[in-house]
C-alpha cells in the first residue's frame, strides 16, 4: 500500500543548498509494479503516445536542514510512475509565476503520459539520471516554455496519493519575458495573482498546491 501522502520537508532553499547523491544500485522493484509498468506503456503505445521508458530519479532518503536539502536518489524504471503505486518516484514540479504575481498554467496534450487533457502550474518532468532535481527544475522550464527564470527557489518535498513525490520549486519570471509552450501543451493561461479568482478549470490540488506556497 502507497505511504500517507503530505508534505514530507518544507523550504525554502535555494538551488546550491540542494544536495544529491545517487546510489549505484538501482530500485528492484516487485514483481506486480513491472507488469503494471509494461502494462502502462503498452496502453501509451497503442493510443499512438510516445513512451520514453527509460532511468529516472526515486527518492530513498532525504535530510531537511534550514540551510541544506540533502537528498538521496536511487535509479529506477521510469514507466514505474505510471500504476497505481509510484514506488516514490520522484518528479520535479517549477510552478512559475510573472512578475506581478501570475501564475502560468498550461493544458496537458491528450498524448501525453501523465495528467493527459489536464491544467497544470508550470512546468515539470522526471529527474534525468545523476541529475540534481535543483537543475531539473530550471531545465523542465525552458524546454516546455522556453524561458529562463529571473529567480527559482526550492519549496518542498510532497508526497501525493500514489506515492510519487513532487520536488517542488517555484520561478519567477522577468517583467516581459515572453514564453512559448512546447508540443505537451495544447493550451495556457495566465491565472490571478489572487487564487481565489482562478477558473473552474483548475482543480482542487491545483489550487493546494498555490496555497502551500503562498503561505509560506
Amino acid at each position: 500500500m502507497p505511504a500517507s501522502h503530505g508534505i514530507l520537508a518544507r523550504g525554502p532553499w535555494t538551488p546550491d543548498q540542494v544536495q544529491a547523491r545517487w546510489r549505484e544500485d538501482h530500485f528492484e522493484p516487485p514483481s506486480e509494479a513491472s507488469d503494471a509498468a509494461d502494462e502502462a506503456i503498452a496502453a501509451l503505445r497503442e493510443r499512438g503516445s510516445p513512451s520514453h521508458d527509460g532511468v529516472s530519479a526515486r527518492l530513498s532518503g532525504f535530510d531537511a536542514a534550514r540551510d541544506q536539502l540533502s537528498l538521496e536518489l536511487q535509479p529506477m524504471r521510469w514507466a514505474l510512475r505510471l500504476g497505481e503505486y509510484a514506488e516514490q518516484a520522484l518528479a520535479a514540479l517549477c510552478v512559475t509565476r510573472a512578475a506581478d504575481g501570475r501564475w502560468l498554467a498550461g493544458r496537458r496534450a491528450p498524448w501525453v503520459a501523465s495528467w493527459a487533457g489536464r491544467w497544470a502550474l508550470g512546468a515539470g518532468g522526471a529527474v534525468e539520471m545523476g541529475e540534481n532535481p535543483a537543475h531539473t527544475l530550471a531545465r523542465e522550464l525552458e524546454e516546455e516554455w522556453s524561458v529562463v527564470p529571473e529567480r527559482l527557489s526550492v519549496e518542498a518535498l510532497v508526497r501525493i496519493p500514489t506515492s510519487l513525490i513532487l520536488f517542488v520549486g517555484m520561478a519567477w519570471l522577468a517583467d516581459g519575458s515572453d514564453i512559448v509552450s512546447d508540443e505537451e501543451h495544447d493550451a495556457h493561461a495566465w491565472w490571478p495573482a489572487d487564487i481565489d479568482r482562478w477558473p473552474p478549470e483548475a482543480d482542487e490540488p491545483l489550487r493546494l498546491m498555490a496555497h502551500l506556497l503562498v503561505e509560506a
